[in-house]
């Protein structure tokens, strides 16, 4: 018997790992495995109806699970978590997670987003590929099925069309205490309906002059099923099959229409849909009985969709915050969208991490953005190359550098680890040190002097002994001051034979450790110091104007200071600054001689603190 596919590219390597914790879906799935719901179900390599499916194989994979986003916009983060949802569902049970670009809508969609969505799913870790097929399907190469099916249901007396204006429609659709009113051209014959309805498709009708309809049920409590429509004529040329069709199907009619020709068994989407699915079993049996379709059909789920705190996640509103230029783009490193998350420096393994920890359940509940941080933290504690830098710098001068090493101009190397020893694991090479240069001049932060102390401060004052961190013990002697009081250089005294590592390093007691940078090898940086891109935890809940709660302060450009090791390097590095927090090498800005980082996230959760 030949092993199931499996469609994670580390599925083949992976180590066998702690078992998941449950949830209702994997319950439902565990369920449906025990019952053998779909265990008899048919593959033909390809997805189809059911003459196609009964031709091919016993379908190798358990369960097949799907990700249809509809390619309008760049995905964001709530797409994530149903990216690691339905390709971990599939990866952990035997099965394949299907990549489905939900195109029923030409005037909004664009190859530049489906190739967004590609690069996204991929970039995350995941893969649909699966024996004979390594493309992504589209829901627009079923529309002749669609339309077959659509012809079936009229024959079958299940569809007419409807002539009525939108706005006697929606009148007549009534609400919910009220019954919704038959309309005057549900009674047509299926030879009328059928004959009309190829005149829609024939282009003889203008835009939004008729639309097909579900014959099911006016008076429902559910308004979702008073007859819903199904088609509605719309003159556009689509991406994809470009001006074949003047009408197109509505997404709840295609939906289904696509799970059930991919052979999905479990259609997991937000909750949002819930009221959908007596819609989507409703056609799933007509098309059913009908002969169109492989039974048993797939089952719609539904899980609550991702509310995090100071995040916005509506596509019409994060396209506003694009085109009026509050961000510089979808990839601004504020933005939640997958590619502005992967800019501010988050990697696959934090946003998985994050999905399984939030969990799946039934119930809406807010995330605090801060969960998402600490999944970042903790991906890069052991990761992430260690380095100094100085953001606010001033001069640290030791003025007795040539009364210990005979000359002003010596420099002296010193080290320190890339990674400190508790995250190099048993048995694995440590990666080489970095080496930077001390000499009679060093960069530090503004902040760790003060001329006159608080209570309880450790760092450099008149009279006070501190280490330079790899470096040599030194004695604070003062400063100097510009016209303005401004101070221009600190000044320090340095203890012959303390270096760090050394046989001397602890015969003088030093209160406290200081990062610092050489001006000798220092390299200028851009550092760009990312904030939360919202001041309000829910910037847009209950009708609030997201724009009013822009945070002022969500970006800071500075000039830094880095040790030579963080010029060399790449983009998309990942470094921890030591004493600042994590930091990424730009992708897109950051080169050779111009060094570009964005702040990741600080060591610790601060906000509001």
């Amino acid at each position: 018997m030949s092993n199931p596919p499996t469609n994670t590219k580390a599925a083949a390597n992976a180590a066998p790992e702690a078992v998941k914790p449950s949830n209702f879906l994997r319950q439902i799935i565990e369920s449906d495995l025990d019952k053998g719901t779909y265990a008899n179900r048919r593959w033909a390599g390809s997805p189809g109806d059911a003459a196609h499916h009964a031709a091919g194989q016993p379908d190798p994979a358990k369960i097949r699970t799907r990700f249809p986003p509809e390619p309008n916009g760049y995905l964001h983060v709530g797409h994530a978590k149903s990216i690691c949802i339905n390709f971990g569902l599939a990866r952990d049970y035997g099965g394949v997670c299907h990549l489905r670009f939900d195109d029923t809508n030409p005037e909004k969609e664009d190859t530049e987003y489906v190739n967004s969505i590609i690069d996204a799913v991929q970039w995350l870790g995941f893969s649909w590929s699966q024996p004979g097929n390594d493309a992504p399907y589209q829901a627009s190469d079923y529309f002749g099925f669609m339309y077959r099916a659509a012809e079936y249901l009229i024959e079958a007396g299940h569809a007419y069309v409807d002539e009525q204006t939108a706005e006697q429609m929606r009148v007549n659709r009534g609400d919910f205490g009220k019954p919704g009113v038959d309309s005057p051209f549900r009674s047509r014959t299926p030879t009328e309906n059928l004959a009309r309805f190829r005149e829609m498709r024939d282009g003889k009708h203008e835009d939004g002059s008729m639309v097909l309809r579900a014959r099911i049920d006016m008076a429902s409590p559910n308004i979702n099923m008073r007859d819903p429509a199904i088609y509605r004529i719309r003159r556009a040329t689509h991406h994809n099959t470009g001006d074949t069709w003047c009408i197109y199907p509505m997404y709840t009619y295609a939906h289904p229409i696509e799970d059930a020709l991919e052979q999905i068994t479990h259609s997991i989407c937000t909750l949002e849909f819930e009221d959908q699915r007596p819609f989507y079993d409703w056609l799933m049996d007509r098309l059913c009985e009908g002969g169109l379709l492989a039974s048993p059909p797939p089952k719609q789920y539904e899980f609550a969709r991702l509310n995090l705190t100071y995040v916005i996640t509506s596509k019409r509103k994060l396209a506003q915050l694009v085109y009026d230029h509050r961000v510089s783009g979808w990839d601004d490193p504020r933005m939640p969208t997958i590619v502005g998350l992967r800019r501010r420096g988050y990697t696959p393994a934090s946003l998985q991490a994050f999905a399984e920890r939030i969990g799946v359940t039934k119930s809406d509940s807010w995330i605090d953005y801060s969960t998402l941080e600490g999944c970042l933290r903790e991906d890069l504690e052991n990761k992430a190359h260690r380095g100094f830098a100085v953001l606010n710098p001033v001069k640290l001068v030791l003025t007795n550098w040539a009364e210990v090493f005979g000359s002003d101009g010596y420099l002296e190397a010193c080290t320190q680890p890339a990674l400190p020893h508790s995250a190099i694991a048993e048995g694995q090479t440590p990666p080489a040190d970095r080496v930077f240069q001390i000499g009679k001049e060093v960069w530090i932060e503004r902040e760790d002097f003060e001329e006159v102390p608080p209570k309880g401060y450790k760092r450099l004052f008149p009279g006070n002994i501190v280490r330079l961190k790899g470096g040599y013990v030194i004695e604070c002697t003062g400063c100097a001051k510009d016209a303005a009081g401004q101070i221009t250089e600190v000044h320090a005294k340095v203890i012959a034979d303390t270096k760090s590592g050394t046989p001397g390093a602890d015969s003088v007691k030093a209160k406290a450790a200081i990062t610092w940078v050489g001006v000798a090898d220092g390299v200028n940086a851009e550092v760009r110091l990312y904030d939360r891109l919202f001041s309000d935890a829910q910037p847009d809940a209950g009708g609030k104007d997201f724009i009013e709660s822009l945070n002022p302060n969500s970006l800071k450009v500075i000039t830094a200071i880095v040790e030579p090791s963080l010029a060399n390097a790449q983009p998309d590095d990942k470094f921890q600054f030591e004493r600042h927090g994590y930091f990424v090498a730009d992708r897109l800005d950051h080169q050779a001689g111009k060094p570009v980082f964005n702040l990741a996230v600080g060591l610790k959760d601060s906000w509001g603190k």
